[in-house]
């Protein structure tokens, strides 16, 4: 269907062509579609970018041809058709616009006042734990999330980061499960184990909320604080590794048997953290001298020396892996 509209144009702008523009409205009106399925749809027709903005309703949808449903504003040279109540939609194509061009934003207006009226389900009150359960949902669309938003006062595009807690955090916020996701702009002094997700467009919460759960998955007593930033490669090892498959590496069973003896895995992570016995010792506040002898009995149960990066990097991946298999 992608260009479907620059194919009819360019054999001609006949009745039977603006017929089949009409039906695929028409369709889409009939079957109740989201209001993303309109706009990416219309873009897919179009062959090029569309979007339907609605400020009242918090609503600023655009799509590019084959991509997602995101926000945005109006661009400044697109060709708009103005609905009641402030809203539009437009169509931003490059060049000289397609003969069916004016075709395409009639209907794609009648069927945005159509299914805006289908889709004004009543969302919870302003504040409602339920619309920050919205705005961080994987499953709703953008117009679903943009409307909680809107309600909560966040502008689509404002940028926000997302916190995944186990305690409590000063902000919005709604327990979800046994953590607490909370949206903030900063990153506040708090209790407990804390993960950051990066700092994204608002309607991108869901992304960020991600990336936070799988921040405080490496979180640890001795760092209880960890950005998604900072993670990097290890990122992607919590999408592609389950607990089972950590739990069979040799390096993580070697921990396992070291954690039974007190204080060796807090050791080990000041090691890992500072890369030096020395500032391991100021950091745990003992003498450099008295963790020797505990090195060379986890160095032997590990299997390898700790004196050079290459056995460092070795132990910190470890380490992480193991809070990986542990906050699962």
């Amino acid at each position: 269907m992608r260009g479907l509209l620059l194919r009819l144009s360019g054999l001609d702008a006949d009745a039977e062509s603006a017929v089949r523009v009409i039906g695929f409205f028409d369709r889409l009106i009939t079957e109740r579609a989201g209001l993303d399925a309109l706009v990416r749809s219309t873009s897919e027709l179009a062959g090029c970018p569309v979007g339907l903005s609605a400020p009242g309703q918090g609503l600023a949808l655009r799509a590019d041809t084959g991509g997602a449903v995101t926000a945005g504003p109006v661009p400044a040279r697109a060709a708009v058709r103005a609905l009641e109540g402030g809203v539009r939609v437009w169509v931003a194509r490059e060049g000289t616009p397609a003969p069916l061009d004016d075709m395409l934003l009639e209907r794609f207006a009648i069927a945005a006042a159509v299914l805006l009226e289908h889709s004004s389900v009543p969302l919870p009150e302003l504040g409602d734990p339920a619309l920050i359960e919205l705005v961080l949902s994987e499953s709703v669309g953008t117009a679903e999330r943009s409307r909680a938003l809107h309600l909560l006062g966040i502008a689509a595009t404002a940028p926000l980061r997302v916190l995944a807690a186990t305690g409590e955090v000063p902000g919005r916020s709604v327990l979800l499960g046994t953590v607490r996701a909370v949206l903030s702009t900063e990153v506040p002094d708090v209790e407990g184990r804390l993960g950051i997700g990066p700092l994204l467009p608002a309607i991108e919460a869901a992304r960020s909320w991600h990336a936070a759960r799988t921040a405080l998955r490496y979180t640890s007593d001795s760092e209880p604080v960890v950005w998604w930033e900072r993670l990097g490669g290890l990122a992607l090892l919590a999408e592609q590794l389950d607990s089972a498959d950590i739990a069979a590496l040799p390096d993580v069973r070697a921990l396992d048997r070291l954690a039974a003896e007190p204080g060796m895995i807090t050791m080990l992570d000041a090691l890992s953290a500072t890369g030096s016995v020395r500032k391991a010792a100021a950091v745990l506040h003992r003498h450099h001298s008295t963790m020797t002898a505990r090195l060379v009995r986890a160095e032997s149960v590990l299997g390898f020396g700790l004196d050079e990066a290459s056995g460092r990097f070795r132990l910190h991946l470890a380490l992480m892996l193991r809070r990986l298999r542990d906050n699962a």
